[in-house]
């Protein structure tokens, strides 16, 4: 055993050490996931309008079925879907749950192992000593500063993953919307569509058997009722698939899925789009792909430091005391002392782990190099098809639809003179009604085409993009003969 002198220094070493320690762990990285949903609200407050929150209690998940109540008491236009979703789906309330978890195992890599207390006693004739020893890494204590650095970005990495999976999810909830709105709006054309060819079908049934109608223009005619029967079940389909896979986006059970209301049709096509250097001011700084690529970079570069340290040495250190009575004599002395133990890389130098960590951290800085490259292109990409979906959708506004409808008001004035029949007439007004259809798929595609703008500016571009179909309408054909 050492001196008085030496277990005195024993002792201002290890308080030295343990205060230092709890001063240290005092500022150790912690998750609380009000802070962490709190910060996603604050990120997406311009995109979403809504807020998102964590229902621990029966009470907070009571008072989100009373928000999602009020939702579905009137029809749902799109922002409130959003807000719908934010409040009532529990796959949304899942993936908190989960980026909870994934944060908290991040700020755990800022906590060190737990030190170890031993006690021993052994007995020797009429000697007794009990010793008692405290031992913990050095290396873990010194490494402190750079394993909370390595928590913290481990943290912001988690939430940047759970911003940007909300972000996904309020774009699909959007476009589920605008399917579902679009399809029920279609299916109305549609219907009308079918009455018109089945009047036909049967009038052209009825000159035939009077003679006033050959086979083939019979035949005609039924081919196109068969035809537009067929658009109808499609059409039903859609109508009964799209609405339940907003439900699904919404997170609906079968009871909120009966309240379900929704507009009779899509919004108006807005009086001027976004210009391009309007959506390049929009589209934030700090855009969110940028952001998460920049955070695993920064937590790689950070393991990779403390890896350097750790894989390399592990130094423990242990201080003991030690008390020994004499039974006999009736004394009894006190000793301290410390030891380091110090692991020997003869086996394994680290090299591996070192060259892994090294292979982590460049492609982490590739991978942000790739995105910052690519965010501007992905952002014109959106950008064009939202523009095209937009002259598009307005073409059909105010050039198809107008000449369509003159087209109509023509063939009524002439029908009335008795210089077309009335197959010329109801073929006509098939037409028409195929080039509303057309713009309702074109309104469609834009607001899709909105929705996945939207998230491109905030940057997900690899938010669900807008289907690329461009809509066409059914020509006169044969249609009237």
């Amino acid at each position: 055993m050492n001196s008085a002198g030496g277990h005195r220094k024993s002792r201002r070493l290890v308080t030295a050490i343990a205060s230092c320690a709890a001063l240290v762990l005092t500022a150790c990285s912690s998750v609380n996931v009000e802070d962490l949903v709190g910060q996603v609200n604050q990120d997406l407050s311009e995109f979403s309008n809504a807020s998102l929150q964590l229902a621990h209690s029966t009470e907070q998940r009571s008072a989100q079925e009373r928000k999602a109540a009020h939702f579905l008491a009137h029809p749902l236009s799109q922002d409130h879907a959003v807000q719908l979703a934010l409040v009532n789906n529990s796959a949304l309330q899942a993936l908190l749950a989960r980026h909870w978890a994934e944060a908290a195992q991040a700020a755990q890599t800022g906590r060190i192992p737990n030190p170890s207390v031993s006690f021993e006693r052994s007995t020797m004739l009429d000697e007794v000593e009990i010793g008692r020893r405290l031992s913990f890494g050095l290396l873990d204590v010194l490494t402190i500063p750079l394993r909370m650095a390595v928590a913290e970005r481990g943290i912001a990495r988690a939430q940047l993953q759970l911003t940007n999976s909300v972000i996904d999810h309020v774009t699909l909830v959007r476009q589920a919307w605008v399917k579902a709105v679009a399809a029920r709006q279609n299916q109305v054309y549609v219907q009308q569509v079918f009455d018109a060819a089945e009047a036909s079908a049967e009038l052209a049934r009825r000159m035939q058997a009077v003679g006033n109608f050959s086979k083939l223009q019979r035949a005609r005619q039924q081919s196109f009722y068969a035809n537009a029967a067929t658009q109808k079940a499609i059409a039903q389909h859609e109508v009964s698939a799209s609405t339940e896979a907003l439900v699904r986006a919404l997170g609906l059970s079968a009871a909120q899925a009966g309240q379900l209301q929704l507009p009779d049709r899509l919004p108006d096509l807005p009086k001027v789009p976004r210009s391009a250097d309007a959506v390049s001011r929009a589209a934030r700084a700090g855009r969110m792909d940028v952001k998460l690529a920049q955070a695993t970079l920064e937590a790689a570069a950070k393991a990779q430091g403390l890896n350097q340290i750790t894989s390399l040495v592990d130094v423990e250190i242990g201080f003991g005391q030690t008390t020994s009575y004499d039974n006999a004599a009736g004394t009894s002395s006190q000793g301290s002392g410390y030891e380091i133990s110090l692991k020997l890389p003869l086996f394994d130098f680290g090299g591996i782990r070192r060259d892994a960590m090294n292979a982590h951290t460049l492609a982490a800085a590739r991978h942000l190099e790739a995105t910052v490259h690519a965010a501007d292109s992905n952002l014109r990409e959106s950008y064009s098809a939202y523009r095209t979906a937009f002259d598009i959708a307005w073409h059909y506004r105010t050039e198809v639809l107008p000449l369509r409808q003159l087209i109509a008001d023509e063939s009524v004035l002439r029908y009335n003179g008795m210089l077309i029949g009335v197959f010329e007439l109801l073929a006509e007004s098939r037409n028409q009604v195929a080039s509303v259809m057309a713009a309702i798929a074109a309104e469609q595609q834009f607001w899709l085409a909105d929705a996945a703008l939207q998230a491109s500016q905030i940057g997900r571009a690899t938010a669900m993009a807008a289907n690329r179909a461009t809509p066409t309408v059914n020509g006169d054909g044969d249609a009237a003969h």
